[in-house]
C-alpha cells in the first residue's frame, strides 16, 4: 500500500509521442495563451482605464477577464512544460495547486456569469430603480463573494483529498484532476465523494438555476414590452447566453468523460475535448464581449490604431 505521503509525483498517461510534432503543438498551444493574456489585459485596461465604463456590467465584466487569465495561466504554462517533456510527471503539491486553480476557475467562471445575468435582470427588468438597487458598495460585495465562494469551495476538497492513501499515482489526463486522484485511494472515500456532488451543485446547478430564472423574468419583459426594450435585452444578453451555453458545454463533457467509459472516443478527441472548457472561454469571451459592444469596441480601436 502507498500512502499519500510517499507519493511524491504524479504521472499523466493522456500525453502520447508526437516527435517533431511536439514542437508544432508547443507553438500552436503559446500562440493561444499569447492571444488570450493580450486579449484579456487589454480589455481590463480599457475598462480599469475609462471612467465611462465603471459601471456594473463592465466591471462584473472586468472581474470575468481576471478569471479567465487566473485559470488560463493555472493551465497553459504547465502544458506547455509538459509537451516538450519526454516524462510527462508532475510533484504532488504543483498537481494539487493545479487542482485548486482549474476548480476555482470553473467555480468563479459559473459565479461570475451569474451575477452578470442578475445584473441585467435588474436593468432590464427595474431600469427605473437600477441605480439605486445596484451600488458600488453592492457590486464589491458581490465580486468579492464571487471570488471568496469559488476559493473556499474548491480548497475544502483538495484539503480532504491530500491527506488520502493512495494505491498508485497514474491520472489518465493532460492535466491534474481531482477526482482521479480519489479514484486512486486505498482508503475510504465517501467523504469525498459526497462532498465531491455537493460541491458540483453548488458550483454547477446554484449559479444556473439563478441564471434561468433572470432569463426568464427579462423574457417575461421583452414579450411585453416596447422594441427598444427587446433590442436592448437581446444587445446584452446574447454574448452572455453564448458564454453560458459554451461553458456548460465544456464543464457538462468534462464531467461525463469523468464519470463514465470514453475508451471509445479517439484519445486526440478525448483530449481536445478535456481541454475545450479551460481554452475556448478564455478565447471567446473577449471576442464576444469585445467585439459586441461598441463602447468597448471603440477604445479598443483608439487604444491599438492611435
Amino acid at each position: 500500500m502507498v500512502n499519500s505521503t510517499q507519493v511524491s509525483y504524479f504521472t499523466l498517461t493522456a500525453f502520447f509521442d508526437t516527435g517533431l510534432l511536439r514542437y508544432l503543438y508547443f507553438m500552436i498551444v503559446m500562440l493561444l495563451y499569447m492571444f488570450i493574456v493580450c486579449a484579456n489585459v487589454l480589455l481590463i485596461v480599457v475598462i480599469c482605464m475609462n471612467r465611462s465604463l465603471h459601471e456594473p456590467m463592465y466591471l462584473f465584466l472586468c472581474s470575468l477577464f481576471v478569471n479567465e487569465l487566473y485559470g488560463s495561466t493555472g493551465l497553459f504554462p504547465f502544458l506547455l512544460v509538459q509537451i516538450l517533456s519526454d516524462v510527462h510527471t508532475v510533484s504532488a503539491s504543483l498537481c494539487f495547486l493545479q487542482i485548486f486553480c482549474v476548480y476555482s476557475y470553473a467555480s468563479g467562471e459559473f459565479f461570475n456569469l451569474a451575477i452578470m445575468s442578475y445584473d441585467r435582470y435588474l436593468a432590464i427588468c427595474y431600469p427605473l430603480q437600477y441605480s439605486t438597487r445596484m451600488t458600488h458598495s453592492k457590486i464589491t460585495v458581490l465580486i468579492a463573494l464571487t471570488w471568496f465562494y469559488a476559493s473556499v469551495l474548491c480548497f475544502i476538497p483538495v484539503s480532504l483529498t491530500v491527506p488520502l492513501q493512495l494505491c498508485g499515482n497514474i491520472i489518465p489526463k493532460v492535466y491534474c484532476d481531482n477526482y482521479y486522484i480519489v479514484k486512486l485511494a486505498c482508503s475510504d472515500t465517501r467523504v469525498n465523494n459526497i462532498y465531491g456532488l455537493v460541491a458540483t451543485s453548488l458550483t454547477v446547478l446554484c449559479p444556473v438555476a439563478l441564471i434561468l430564472y433572470t432569463y426568464m423574468r427579462i423574457l417575461k419583459v421583452c414579450l411585453s414590452g416596447s422594441k427598444q426594450t427587446r433590442q436592448k435585452a437581446v444587445s446584452t444578453c446574447t454574448p452572455h447566453l453564448a458564454s453560458l451555453l459554451n461553458f456548460s458545454f465544456g464543464v457538462s463533457f468534462e464531467i461525463l468523460q469523468s464519470r463514465f467509459n470514453m475508451n471509445s472516443v479517439p484519445n486526440m478527441l478525448r483530449i481536445f475535448l478535456s481541454l475545450y472548457w479551460l481554452t475556448c472561454q478564455p478565447l471567446l469571451n473577449p471576442l464576444l464581449y469585445g467585439v459586441n459592444m461598441s463602447s468597448i469596441r471603440n477604445i479598443c480601436k483608439k487604444l491599438i490604431f492611435a
